[in-house]
C-alpha cells in the first residue's frame, strides 16, 4: 500500500541531511511536492501528511485539481507557459517558476494587475542550451530581470532551472552552482533547482526550492485527473 506519509518523512529527513552537510536549515528550503498527473485523493493524503506546497506542470490539469481542492496550501506553476494561458495562470497560482520572456512576464503582469494579485515569479534559465527546454541563456538573464522588475502584479523571487540530464547526481553540482552564483550577482532570493533524483545535492548548492514528485507520491499515474465529479 502506498504510505505518501512515510515517503515524505524519507524525503524530509533527506532534506534535513542535505542542510545539515552544507551548514543551512531545513527551514529556508521549501520542499514543493509535484502532483502532476496524481488524483486528487493522493494530493489529500499528501496534504494531511504535511506538504507546504504543491507543483503542477500544466494549467489545465491544475484548474481541474485546484476546483476539486481547493487552495490547502499554495500551488507552483513549475512547467513552461504559454502566454495565451497566462489568464488561467494568473488566477490559478501563487507562484510561477518558468518566466523565460519579456512578453509572457508582461501578460502575466497585465492578468495579475486585473485580478487585483500580487504573482511570485522565477525566471526561467536555460542552462545547458537545450532547444528542447524552456528558459533565457544565462548571459540574457540580467537583462530580463531588468525588463520585468517593475511590472504591475509581479515580485521576481529569484531562478529556477532544470540542468541537462546527469548520470549522477553529481554531475549536475556544476549546473546547480552556476544558478546559485547567477541568482547571487542580481540580488535574489531564491533558487528553484533540484528534482527526486538530485535534489540532495541542489540544497548543498544553495536551492531554497526543491521539486519533488515520485519519491513522495510514488510512480506517476496515467491518464491524469480529469473530472472532478464526485469529489468534495
Amino acid at each position: 500500500m502506498l504510505d505518501i506519509r512515510a515517503n515524505l518523512g524519507r524525503v524530509q529527513e533527506a532534506v534535513a541531511r542535505a542542510c545539515a552537510r552544507s551548514g543551512r536549515s531545513p527551514d529556508h528550503v521549501l520542499l514543493i511536492a509535484v502532483s502532476k498527473t496524481m488524483d486528487a485523493e493522493r494530493i489529500r493524503m499528501a496534504v494531511a501528511a504535511g506538504v507546504a506546497a504543491l507543483g503542477e506542470n500544466r494549467v489545465q490539469e491544475a484548474r481541474e485539481k485546484i476546483e476539486v481542492l481547493g487552495r490547502p496550501v499554495p500551488w507552483h506553476l513549475i512547467g513552461g507557459l504559454q502566454t495565451n494561458k497566462a489568464r488561467d495562470a494568473a488566477r490559478l497560482f501563487d507562484w510561477i517558476h518558468s518566466v523565460d520572456r519579456v512578453e509572457l512576464a508582461q501578460e502575466l503582469s497585465r492578468r495579475a494587475h486585473a485580478a487585483e494579485r500580487t504573482l511570485n515569479i522565477l525566471l526561467q534559465v536555460n542552462l545547458g542550451d537545450e532547444p528542447q527546454k524552456g528558459g533565457v541563456a544565462p548571459a540574457e538573464t540580467k537583462r530580463l530581470c531588468e525588463a520585468v522588475a517593475d511590472l504591475p502584479g509581479l515580485r521576481v523571487r529569484g531562478l529556477m532551472a532544470i540542468p541537462p540530464a546527469a548520470p549522477t547526481p553529481e554531475e549536475t553540482r556544476p549546473h546547480f552552482r552556476t544558478l546559485r552564483e547567477l541568482r547571487d550577482s542580481l540580488g535574489l532570493e531564491h533558487l528553484s533547482m533540484g528534482m527526486s533524483a538530485d535534489y540532495e545535492v541542489a540544497i548543498e548548492e544553495g536551492a531554497t526550492m526543491v521539486r519533488v514528485g515520485t519519491a513522495i507520491f510514488g510512480p506517476r499515474q496515467t491518464p491524469p485527473l480529469s473530472s472532478g465529479k464526485g469529489a468534495g
